[in-house]
């Protein structure tokens, strides 16, 4: 039975106004709409600026870190202005409010990272420049090439697109995930993961709530991909144990195989000259044996990668 609620919606999504995050609304409501018999006019987008969105100039680490995603989106939760918030998990904080609650995970899509300007890492010219604004990225990059020169690259996808077609960069890396929602799936050359690690979440989308409302996080259950949540919590309970920060290097990756995962990471110096990594196989939810992985990788680091996995992330 279909349900049409066009002015009294059942749900109200709180959302980015960005390109990325607006589809990422739309998926969101298209899965709850499919889930429960709705139709569009059951599930409400509300967008707001968030605090990341209105500066561009900057290093996000400098400006608050990933809390200026999520800041605004908190507080319309707070008033009671929206029922849920749809968020790129790997822009939310690993330490959320207690009030707040990660109601469900939708099905991850591609975690691997897209290169734009070169065929290839190794294909890339001696001394180009790479523009990001992810500690991982440029750390990742300069691992495996230290010749290149690493510059500020800000925006959404459109604007970091225009940015190296004027010449600003030479090269720059984005999600497939964000370039597959936004119909950009056949730009750029995907760095395969067993050489380029993502970020920890990467291409999962969550939707939280207030951790009180009971009727919510029901109609969000629906919509939780249980295999992808099992990926994503083993690698956020690991960022949680290497107490990183906006400004800590690290790339990680979990994969269900089989009732297991297959977890491994890589932690950096800023300038990418020192690396430690590791891997580990582990049951979903064991969050002993994550935080031996965390304490390894820690007590294996050099003093240039430990410097940077001093705060919560």
């Amino acid at each position: 039975m279909t349900t049409s609620l066009q002015n009294n919606p059942l749900i109200r999504l709180g959302t980015r106004r960005s390109p990325l995050a607006m589809a990422q609304a739309h998926e969101a409501r298209a899965r709850l709409c499919s889930a429960h018999g709705w139709d569009e006019g059951a599930v409400e987008l509300v967008p707001v600026v968030a605090g990341g969105d209105k500066v561009q100039d900057r290093p996000l680490a400098d400006l608050g870190g990933k809390a200026l995603w999520t800041r605004e989106l908190d507080a319309w939760l707070a008033e009671g202005r929206i029922d849920a918030a749809v968020h790129s998990l790997k822009d939310v904080e690993t330490i959320r409010p207690p009030e707040i609650a990660l109601g469900a995970i939708l099905q991850r899509a591609d975690r691997r990272d897209v290169l734009l300007g070169a065929s290839s890492v190794a294909a890339i010219p001696q001394g180009a420049r790479l523009g990001t604004s992810a500690p991982r990225r440029a750390a990742q990059m300069q691992n495996l090439r230290p010749d290149i020169e690493v510059v500020l690259f800000r925006g959404n996808v459109a604007t970091r697109m225009a940015k190296l077609q004027a010449g600003e960069a030479d090269v720059t890396l984005l999600a497939a995930a964000g370039l597959e929602r936004l119909g950009e799936d056949g730009v750029g050359t995907p760095l395969e993961l067993e050489d380029w690690l993502p970020a920890p979440s990467q291409g999962a989308i969550g939707i939280e709530c207030r951790s009180g409302d009971a009727q919510t996080r029901e109609m969000l259950a629906a919509i939780d991909h249980a295999p992808s949540a099992a990926e994503v919590m083993a690698e956020r309970m690991l960022l949680e144990a290497l107490d990183g920060t906006c400004h800590s290097p690290v790339g990680m990756l979990a994969q269900l195989d089989g009732g297991r995962i297959a977890l491994k990471a890589a932690l950096f110096s800023a300038d990418g000259g020192e690396r430690v990594d590791g891997s580990v196989a582990v049951a979903p939810d064991d969050a002993q044996t994550i935080r031996a992985f965390g304490a390894d990788l820690l007590g294996r680091a050099t003093p240039g990668i430990a410097a940077l996995f001093s705060g919560k992330a």
